[in-house]
């Protein structure tokens, strides 16, 4: 499977050509730069868990941070090799107590330890040699070896074998958490077939879903997964989303209508034209975001990684220093003393706590939001979306169904009414806005007859056409107002959208058309109420209407009538108070405001290329609940990293003083090591259980 990622020379990831041409045409240059800011994707510090740093393809299956021939060689050194150094460790430890202590069974005792020690503490000397030929000197499995070799030089051979088993014991429980955190994003990743069955001369034929063509016809069989995106060519077939917008409910789809990659056909033998190519598939777009997400690194990780970075090496001088200086200052210096207090040092101070359970905290929430059809562009939106305090809102496909129906035509009877309904549809044929869309359905197909000229869209106000010669205009009140047409029309009386009609410079009358209220946008805004978090409904409908959806729905602030550049004054407002904006969007129209915007979403994001490209955060099907469930799934993310930062930093700062005066031993600094890394793990892979 072929994947494209967006990263320039350095390994920096930028935003594609498109969505900068987006906003740049929007005149928000400045606004991308701020909020776009480029994250290298790269490992600065210890060089551990890197995994969650590749690419989440499953050609990248092991999480170990070693490198693996082979997935038999993996499963032994993860899980075999630290049960054997347990068994030595056990039969070496018996012995011990069985045979008398001599000058021979001292050399004794040294074979049977090192034989403990060889399964899990030379692959570990093998790596630290290799990062120090990569440039990596001062890495954890540097200081895990200098501690261990070091306990067997003092002749603390159990206490060596114990760290570095305990240590190995810990890389098996970080490899499963990792693959677990893995695995909901694993699962969207495989949800496109590599086959596909196409009709040649209508006789079924097998073929690489890559090498179909479009205009070719797929044969879907029930129980079968879609490949790629096409246009239904039988009368009707329901389809399973689940894996591409976390709903088991089924879709039903009617003849032509789109049909995605990644959907599995339930019923009947269903038949697909091909639109799209397969590596341009809806699908594609969103597995390369997935895919990518890791590369754009929360703040706390990349303070983490430059954390370790300077860290490391401050903790391996100071572990010289506990040994040299006390010569200096102690009477009756016993180097061997010191010198276990320092290996001690070194091993409480090794940082895998954080180095692992952070970037796993983060992925973990990529994850569960993925599994809710929920999808970041990269774990800095997880922590930018935990601190939202105000989300703005479009009205019309966000809390509204954008589905429109038209209510009442209004036509001054000196007019043919069918026959400026005509003139009206063949104009608004040219548009693909959903009032567009409800007036086609209300008069049917198109008069070809009609033929509108200079068809131009008034960008917040509608169309301006030239239809026999004369001039029709078709859109909202401000249209007639820009063109002076006078009209005596009370529109503040009527609680539907108005489309206003005029035609050759007279008013001539006009269409009310409705949008329905979502299901769940009374539970959206609840559950933001409960977050604590305002929102606000910004929209170009007329405010009557405006005002009617947020009094139903009980949001306070709400505002209508707007052009573009109104919505980016009323965020500009917003942001002045020093509050935290999140605006719901297509992520197109409203380009300038989600690039002011702190975090960008996009609903329906299965439906618009643009959109995908330009938010931050894609929610995969038109649930607006999906919103506050993204903010949550944020605050706990971010919760659980800083329970980890916390735990490794408190219990790690009260052993390292213990260590350093000699009142811990090798056991303590195991438990500040493995056993906070393995509680910071266990904690973090807590929110792939957690209910949203």
């Amino acid at each position: 499977m072929e994947h494209k990622h967006i990263y320039d020379a350095e390994g920096n990831q930028l935003c594609c050509t498109q969505q900068e041409k987006i906003y740049t045409n929007a005149g928000a240059e400045d606004l991308l730069k701020e909020r776009h800011s480029k994250n290298d994707g790269h490992y600065h510090g210890i060089k551990y868990k890197t995994e969650l740093d590749h690419d989440t393809s499953t050609e990248h299956t092991e999480a170990d941070g070693h490198d693996h021939s082979s997935g038999k060689e993996s499963t032994f050194k993860m899980f075999y090799l630290p049960i054997i150094s347990f068994f030595l460790l056990f039969l070496a430890i018996a012995l011990d107590h069985l045979i008398p202590q001599t000058w021979f069974t001292d050399w004794v005792r040294l074979v049977w330890y090192l034989g403990a020690y060889a399964p899990v503490g030379f692959p570990v000397i093998k790596d630290a040699i290799g990062a120090i030929k990569k440039g990596e000197v001062f890495s954890e499995f540097l200081l895990m070896s200098i501690a261990t070799i070091g306990a067997f030089a003092i002749g603390e051979f159990p206490e060596g074998v114990a760290v570095m088993l305990f240590y190995s014991i810990g890389e098996v429980f970080q490899t499963l958490a990792v693959k677990r955190a893995k695995a909901n994003i694993k699962t969207l990743l495989d949800q496109r077939p590599d086959e596909a069955t196409i009709l040649e001369n209508n006789q079924p034929k097998k073929v690489k879903a890559k090498n179909v063509n479009i205009g070719d016809i797929i044969q879907l069989k029930s129980g079968e997964k879609l490949g790629l995106d096409g246009e239904l060519l039988s009368d009707a077939a329901s389809f399973n989303t689940a894996a591409l917008t976390g709903e088991s409910k089924p879709d039903t789809k009617i003849k032509g209508e789109s049909v995605l990659a990644g959907m599995i056909n339930l019923n009947t033998v269903s038949q697909v034209k091909v639109t799209t190519a397969y590596t341009d598939s809806k699908l594609s777009k969103i597995l390369e975001m997935v895919q990518n997400a890791t590369a754009q690194k929360a703040p706390t990780e990349l303070f983490i990684r430059k954390f370790a970075k300077i860290y490391t090496p401050i903790v391996v001088l100071l572990a010289v220093l506990i040994t040299s200086l006390p010569y200096f200052f102690v009477d009756n210096y016993d180097f061997s003393q010191w010198l276990y207090r320092a290996l001690v040092f070194l091993v409480i101070s090794c940082p895998c706590a954080l180095v692992i359970s952070i970037p796993l905290g983060y992925f973990g929430g990529i994850g569960a939001a993925s599994k809710n059809g929920i999808l970041f562009k990269g774990s800095n939106f997880l922590d930018i979306i935990a601190n939202i305090q105000n989300v703005v809102m479009d009205k019309t496909g966000t809390m509204t169904e954008g589905v429109f129906k038209v209510q009442d035509v209004v036509i001054d009877q000196q007019y043919n009414k069918d026959e400026i309904l005509q003139m009206v549809n063949a104009v608004e044929s040219q548009s693909t806005h959903p009032v567009a869309t409800a007036i086609h359905k209300y008069v049917g197909n198109v008069d070809r007859n009609i033929k509108p000229e200079n068809v131009e869209e008034i960008s917040g106000h509608g169309l301006k056409a030239t239809v026999n010669g004369k001039e029709l205009l078709v859109g909202n009140f401000k249209l007639m107002d820009k063109f002076a047409i006078a009209h005596e029309v009370d529109s503040s009386s009527i609680v539907y959208t108005i489309i206003a009609i005029a035609y050759d410079k007279k008013f001539v009358g006009y269409v009310t058309i409705a949008d329905i209220i979502k299901e769940d946008a009374q539970l959206t805004i609840d559950r933001l109420k409960a977050l604590g978090v305002k929102t606000t409904m910004l929209s170009g409908d007329k405010s009557n209407v405006v005002q009617f959806v947020a009094k139903s729905l009980g949001i306070a602030n709400a505002y209508g009538d707007l052009l573009p550049e109104d919505k980016v004054s009323k965020v500009k407002e917003i942001k002045a108070k020093n509050e935290t904006v999140a605006f719901v969007g297509d992520g197109v129209n409203d380009a300038p405001v989600v690039a002011l915007s702190d975090v960008g979403i996009a609903m329906g994001g299965l439906g618009s290329d643009a959109t995908i490209e330009t938010a931050d955060v894609v929610i995969q099907d038109d649930m607006p609940s999906k919103i506050p469930m993204a903010i949550n799934i944020g605050k706990q993310t971010k919760k659980i990293v800083w329970q980890n930062i916390s735990l490794a930093f408190g219990v790690k700062a009260i052993v390292l003083i213990l260590g350093a005066g000699g009142l811990a031993t090798m056991w303590e600094a195991v438990f500040a090591d493995v056993g906070v890394a393995l509680l910071a793990i266990l904690n973090a892979v807590r929110i792939q259980r957690m209910k949203f």
